[in-house]
């Protein structure tokens, strides 16, 4: 099992982070995910196992009191926490699309203000687009924000919020008409707002409503929410960056992290598929054997290994295309996209490996049968993954006839 997803190339600063991370897993949440999950109950204990590592400042600059670490090393630490249990691995993930869009695009005063507190842990950070009537098709956010003095206004109604109870910060994403003529194109008059809140359900601010978790049939766990916003009243020092008209490039810069982090999460669920699976078919015995020296498993067991590695593999390659500075949506939406995709293949194999067992309650893979599918939609459908990869691949291989 160790040989598959390796990575070439990690310094020793890596390593020893990730082999903290794994150890981690194998003590902490692995022993007790399955349980925790079965009662849709907050792994508070994880969480604060995961602050203490200091992994919610992974990727904030030191001069912020983070670790200052890549994105190749959060990935790969992803790819680990999901392997024990991927609703773990969705609970940091939002909070770093938030402290990184705060790297990349807050005003001094924002990073000061907020990424010291959330390297620590002390703010968990959440982020919204998605709205009760669209999904990927971000252009449509009704949601709306309108200048009032020296504040803005807020009305609307978001959906599909990850840590949208147990977060303090929320990055969210909605139409700013001001200082934009009718007729500017949709993504042009968006903007991003930091809103502090809270944590908890029910009216966690004023003008803010979190009604409460969305019951879902796999990522239990961590609380998905949405969110209602009538007349909330927000500085204009809120608006990310300082400048309106700035949200949709902003959010999609974030979003571009959390697809590297959807695959890493792909793969992490794909290698526990694969250990549960090889594992079952050499303690199983039908006809006299283990079922592992059949020659049908014994294919099945070579195409898991293979499309985990391959997956970790691209996931990587988007990761490092990050880091390196270079335009990544290709390769983050390839990443995504083969990751989710082989991933729900290897856990269905590993599902059949198990035959009846497999939907037992009492089995791991039981879990991971229903957790996969999140996979399939989250952070965009494979559907919109294609689109993007298509338009990237005309601009790169454009015809000049």
């Amino acid at each position: 099992m160790a040989r598959l997803a390796q990575t070439a190339g990690l310094t020793d600063v890596q390593q020893e982070i990730l082999s903290t991370v794994r150890d981690f897993v194998d003590k902490e949440i692995i022993p007790v995910a399955t349980e925790l999950e079965h009662r849709d109950e907050y792994p508070q204990a994880i969480v604060d196992g995961l602050k203490e590592l200091g992994l919610f400042g992974l990727m904030i600059p030191e001069e912020y009191g983070g670790l200052g670490e890549s994105l190749l090393t959060y990935a790969l630490c992803v790819e680990e926490i999901a392997r024990g249990w991927m609703s773990v691995s969705g609970i940091i993930n939002t909070h770093f699309i938030v402290a990184y869009m705060l790297k990349q695009h807050g005003t001094q005063e924002q990073k000061e203000h907020f990424l010291p507190r959330m390297a620590a842990g002390d703010i968990r950070g959440a982020f919204s687009m998605s709205e009760p009537g669209l999904g990927s098709d971000v252009s449509a956010i009704t949601s709306k924000a309108v200048k009032d003095g020296d504040e803005y206004v807020l009305n609307g109604q978001k959906m599909w919020l990850t840590n949208g109870g147990t977060s303090s910060l929320v990055a969210v994403l909605v139409r700013s008409d001001e200082g934009h003529p009718e007729g500017t194109a949709p993504h042009k008059s968006m903007t991003t707002f930091l809103i502090e809140k809270e944590p908890g359900f029910g009216e966690v601010r004023p003008g803010l409503t979190i009604p409460g978790k969305i019951e879902k049939m796999g990522y239990k766990g961590v609380d998905t929410t949405e969110m209602i916003m009538d007349g909330l009243r927000l500085p204009a020092d809120r608006v990310l960056g300082g400048v309106t008209g700035r949200g949709f490039y902003q959010m999609m810069d974030g979003v571009e992290v959390g697809r590297v982090n959807v695959a890493a999460r792909g793969c992490g669920v794909a290698q526990r598929a694969f250990e549960l699976g090889v594992r079952y078919a050499q303690q199983r015995h039908t006809f006299g054997k283990a079922i592992a020296q059949h020659q049908a498993i014994q294919f099945k067991l070579a195409e898991m290994a293979t499309k985990v590695e391959a997956a970790h593999a691209m996931m990587v390659n988007a990761a490092r295309k990050k880091d390196s500075g270079e335009r990544n949506d290709l390769e983050a939406g390839m990443a995504k996209y083969l990751a989710s995709e082989y991933c729900k293949e290897v856990v269905e194999d590993a599902f059949r490996i198990h035959g009846g067992y497999g939907f037992s309650k009492e089995y791991e893979i039981e879990r991971l049968y229903r957790e996969a599918p999140m996979l399939l939609i989250g952070e965009g459908t494979a559907e919109i993954q294609k689109m993007i990869i298509g338009r990237r691949l005309l601009e790169e291989y454009r015809f000049q006839g």
